[in-house]
């Protein structure tokens, strides 16, 4: 859960701040969530710097894990 994305804007401006970060697979951003996909090497500092630069924070982080799917 994000905290101030007020804008459409803010939505697309995160959604390609998260194209910068190593190792992310698939994010679907929406007004104030994100849910993204990655390789496992990603932090919750590299995502909450990608938040920054759109004038985002992270407010709640859960993480979820699964194996591959073959």
């Amino acid at each position: 859960t994000l905290d101030g994305m007020t804008a459409v804007h803010a939505v697309r401006a995160f959604w390609t701040a998260l194209a910068g970060v190593p190792g992310v697979v698939r994010a679907d951003v929406q007004m104030g969530t994100a849910v993204v996909e990655h390789d496992g090497t990603v932090t919750r500092a590299a995502l909450a710097e990608a938040a920054a630069l759109v004038g985002c924070t992270i407010r709640e982080w859960r993480e979820e894990r699964a194996l591959p799917t073959l």
